[in-house]
């Protein structure tokens, strides 16, 4: 007879929860903790060796309600049991969560998982920006091949019109089609366009492409704009296509320093260009171990309430004569690059926030 095998250590049978986003610990019955994942010891701010052998139940602000539950679920009361709470993190404000306890295949053993709120309702958020972003592309490609092809029927027939017309003042509304027909093809070709031009991979320096924006801005606007860097060097580069990048990021700040127009003209506006390394992050439906975030900050008014949640979709604009493309097609170059541009703004603070996964 081959003797068994022996039992798995703790850390060998849980090791697939450090790949989860959520913060997980196993506890027997008593809230002694068997095991805390790498999320849940980045938000306690305390290390697995510390958090192992604790009670589980003190990390929160009312630690009889684990407790509670923790008995319930080892009596077969529920299978699993939902709830919120405050999780304690050391040297950090409390965390709200939601709670979710559940058995394991072992008696005396539970699963206690942890979505923090925030968390929780960015990852709809995204999942929301996502889902957009895929139903604009489809829109606007159907869109402009819809209208792509009458619009050349009705340019060459005004052509053909004026060619047979001798009064001046007919040849003017013949000439006004033949305009009106051109800017409409330009526009249907600028919503065209990411999905045209083939995805160029290099190795990009995110501060070049900062650099590049920034003279941009700058050479248009020359007098009562300042910009702000504020760089981190230590990010590496990564592969991704360089235009695209600089077109997001400029079609952003461009976007910005219209929107402070009036503080330009007073000598206040500010645009500032900040980059940082975000570590165990979640977008996107995924995690990953380092990500880019690259902000561009304004100190104009703010987006307006009426389109906040739509400043995403094409043709959307908030100011008068705009084409609404800019931010769209950001949108579709970071996404282009397995990434996410998330906006936070109030008045005289709009934060426009790119996010790209890092090698």
């Amino acid at each position: 007879m081959t003797k068994p095998s022996p039992p798995l250590p703790p850390a060998a049978r849980f090791q697939s929860f450090d790949l989860l986003a959520t913060l997980v610990a196993v506890v027997h019955g008593d809230g002694a903790v068997l095991f805390a994942n790498a999320a849940l010891e980045d938000a306690l701010g305390s290390s697995r060796r510390t958090i192992e052998g604790s009670s589980f139940p003190q990390c929160f602000t009312e630690p009889h309600i684990l407790s509670n539950a923790l008995e319930g679920a080892g009596s077969n009361e529920f299978a699993a049991l939902r709830y919120d709470a405050w999780l304690l993190r050391h040297n950090a404000d409390p965390l709200q969560v939601h709670v979710i306890v559940a058995q394991t295949d072992r008696p005396g053993e539970f699963v206690v998982e942890l979505l923090p709120l925030e968390q929780q309702a960015r990852q709809e958020r995204e999942e929301r920006l996502i889902d957009q972003a895929q139903a604009n592309k489809e829109l606007i490609r159907n869109l402009a091949h819809e209208i792509k092809n009458p619009l050349g029927g009705i340019r060459g027939a005004a052509q053909l019109l004026q060619m047979e017309i001798e009064s001046k003042d007919l040849i003017e509304y013949t000439q006004v089609i033949i305009h009106e027909a051109d800017r409409l093809q330009t526009l249907v070709d600028r919503l065209l366009a990411p999905h045209r031009r083939p995805h160029v991979v290099g190795d990009v320096n995110i501060h070049e492409v900062c650099e590049r924006v920034r003279s941009l801005i700058l050479a248009e606007f020359p007098r009562g704009l300042r910009v702000v860097r504020e760089y981190d060097i230590s990010i590496p580069e990564f592969r991704g296509d360089r235009e695209q990048l600089i077109q997001a990021v400029l079609n952003i700040a461009h976007n910005a320093c219209q929107a402070l127009a009036e503080r330009i003209a007073q000598g206040e506006a500010q645009l500032t260009l900040r980059t940082r390394i975000a570590r165990q992050v979640t977008f996107g439906k995924q995690r990953y171990r380092l990500a880019l975030e690259l902000h561009v900050i304004d100190n104009g008014p703010g987006v307006p309430d009426s389109i906040k949640d739509r400043i995403f979709y094409p043709l959307v604009s908030g100011r008068e004569g705009g084409s609404g493309l800019g931010l769209t097609l950001a949108q579709t170059f970071v996404q282009q690059h397995h990434g996410l541009i998330e906006c936070d703004s109030v008045p005289w603070r709009t934060d426009f926030k790119l996010l790209i996964p890092l090698p």
